[in-house]
Order: C-alpha cells, then sequence, then structure tokens
C-alpha cells in the first residue's frame, strides 16, 4: 500500500507559521526551518518579557511617587515608610495615578503622611 501523506495539513502548518513571522528580516521570513526557529524563539521571549513586564511598570510607579513626593519635600522611601505608619493602604498604581492625574487628592495624602 503506498504512503499516505497529508499534504493538505502539512502545508497549512507551515503557512501558518510563515503568515506569523512575516516582516521578519531576510530568510527568517520565508524559508521554513528559520521561520520556524525564529518564531518559537519569539514566543519564549514573550513569556519571559510578559513576567518583565510587571517590573516595569512598578518602576515606572514608584518614579512617579517619588516625582510627585518630591514636590513636598520627601524622598520615596520616607514616604512609604510613614504611608504605612499612618494606616493608608494605597497601592503604587494608585499613588502614581494620583501623583499624575489629581495632584490635589495626592497633596492631601502625603498631607496625612506628614501629619504622622
Amino acid at each position: 500500500m503506498p504512503r499516505s501523506v497529508n499534504s493538505v495539513a502539512s502545508r497549512a502548518r507551515r503557512k501558518k507559521i510563515l503568515k506569523r513571522t512575516k516582516g521578519n528580516f531576510l530568510s527568517r521570513k520565508n524559508v521554513w526551518t528559520v521561520a520556524k526557529n525564529t518564531y518559537e524563539k519569539g514566543l519564549t521571549y514573550a513569556y519571559a518579557h510578559r513576567k518583565d513586564k510587571k517590573g516595569n511598570f512598578r518602576s515606572l510607579w514608584i518614579q512617579r511617587i517619588n516625582a510627585g513626593v518630591r514636590a513636598y519635600g520627601m524622598s520615596y522611601s520616607e514616604f512609604m515608610g510613614k504611608l504605612g505608619k499612618a494606616g493608608i493602604e494605597l497601592n503604587r498604581k494608585v499613588l502614581a495615578d494620583m501623583a499624575m492625574n489629581d495632584p490635589e487628592a495626592f497633596k492631601k495624602v502625603v498631607d496625612q503622611v506628614k501629619a504622622v
């Protein structure tokens, strides 16, 4: 009996990978083995960088809070230490947003922290 190969499915698999590597440089977009390796490596980077993204945003929030607090004569570490003692349970994301978009509310929080 002759060997049966499902060329339709094989071609579809290859087309799917080649479609996803469209826009890559040189043979990374149209040579099957190179494109496949590029695509798989890209998935690895995507997974790792989804994890890194969380730390990057935390760093951004800290910088924004620090910039906002410096205007009132405090440092970030001093502010965060006193924030806990004041019993204010706002996370860095909310504090950073307040510092950027609602300076009046942020000033009230800073004044409460300074009172401690």
